[in-house]
C-alpha cells in the first residue's frame, strides 16, 4: 500500500513538473491533458486519479510554477545571505531570465492570462505577489523608518520589473531588449537611493548573469 502511494505521489510530481514548465513557456491554454499525460508516460485516464478537472490541474501547476521560479531565484542568490534590493533586481532583470521563460518567473510569463482566469488562479498569484512585495519592502532602504513608503516602493519595483521582462521579450533580437532591462534596473535602484539619478545605463555582471526568479 505504501509503495502504491509512493508511486502515485511520484506520478503527480511528474505531471506537475511538466505542466508547470509548459505553462511558463507556452501559456495556460497550451495545456492539453492528452499530451501532458503522454509526456509524463501515463495514460489519459490516469489523469483523474490525480486531479478532479483541468481547472484543478491548472491551479496546481500555477502554484508549482511559482514555487519553482522562487526556488530558482533563491538558488541564484550568490551571496547566500539576506536578499537585497540590488540582488533581487539584478537577478530578475537578467538576460538569462528574459531568455528562459520555461525556467523563470511565472508572474511575468502568465500574469496576463491569470488576470483573465478564474478566482482560484488569481488568488494563487496574488498570494505569491504579496510575498514578493513583502520581501522587496523588507529589503528597501525605507524599511525601518517608513514602512508605508517601503511598501509603495516594493509594488512599484515589482510592477516595473515584470513589465520590463515582458517588453524586453517583445524586443527579442533588438538592442532595445537589453536597454529596457538596464533602464528598469536603474530606475528602481535610483528610487531606492542606491545610485544617483541620470547615471548612464551600463551592463553589469549581475544583469547579464544566470540568476532567475
Amino acid at each position: 500500500m505504501g509503495h502504491s502511494r509512493a508511486e502515485k505521489a511520484q506520478s503527480r510530481e511528474r505531471i506537475l513538473s511538466i505542466a508547470g514548465q509548459i505553462i511558463r513557456e507556452r501559456g495556460i491554454d497550451a495545456i492539453s491533458i492528452a499530451d501532458l499525460m503522454k509526456q509524463a508516460g501515463l495514460t489519459h485516464g490516469a489523469f483523474y486519479v490525480h486531479f478532479a478537472s483541468r481547472d484543478a490541474l491548472i491551479a496546481a501547476a500555477l502554484e508549482r510554477a511559482l514555487q519553482d521560479g522562487e526556488a530558482a531565484s533563491a538558488a541564484g542568490n550568490r551571496s547566500g545571505g539576506k536578499r537585497t534590493v540590488k540582488s533581487i533586481v539584478n537577478g530578475y532583470l537578467s538576460r538569462a531570465h528574459r531568455d528562459g521563460p520555461a525556467a523563470g518567473c511565472a508572474v511575468s510569463s502568465l500574469s496576463g492570462e491569470v488576470a483573465r482566469s478564474g478566482a482560484l488562479t488569481r488568488k494563487i498569484m496574488m498570494a505569491k505577489l504579496d510575498r514578493y512585495f513583502e520581501s522587496m519592502a523588507a529589503a528597501s532602504t525605507s524599511a525601518s523608518d517608513d514602512p508605508a513608503r517601503a511598501r509603495d516602493f516594493a509594488m512599484g519595483a515589482w510592477s516595473t520589473m515584470v513589465g520590463a521582462i515582458i517588453l524586453s521579450r517583445v524586443f527579442a533580437g533588438d538592442p532595445k531588449a537589453d536597454q529596457i532591462l538596464l533602464a528598469a534596473r536603474n530606475v528602481i535602484l535610483t528610487l531606492d537611493g542606491q545610485i544617483e539619478p541620470d547615471r548612464p545605463t551600463e551592463p553589469t555582471p549581475e544583469a547579464t548573469g544566470k540568476t532567475l526568479m
